[in-house]
């Protein structure tokens, strides 16, 4: 079960990129990228590190801090909150 309580892309967002006149891949991409951005504040604060600072390492630990939270407190403990069984 997905929470929606924290949304790296609004409806309104995606209706915006819809509008747009781009191809389906530009399209993935301008949503993955506002998601992005949105994930990458949420990654940044909790680092009390600038955006722009951030690096490779940290974005990965923090992604493996969420995870580890997911694991051993359950998916609502985590920022990310999909699960592997909801891609299938």
């Amino acid at each position: 079960m997905l929470d929606q309580s924290l949304q790296f892309l609004t409806p309104e967002e995606s209706a915006e990129v819809d509008k747009a006149l781009l191809s389906s891949p530009e399209k993935f991409l301008a949503r993955l990228t506002i998601s992005t951005a949105k994930l990458l504040r949420v990654m940044a604060a909790d680092l009390d590190t600038p955006i722009d600072a951030l690096t490779a390492v940290q974005i990965t630990q923090w992604f493996e801090q969420d995870a580890k939270l997911k694991r051993e407190q359950g998916v609502n403990a985590s920022i990310l909150k999909w699960q592997s069984e909801d891609l299938e």
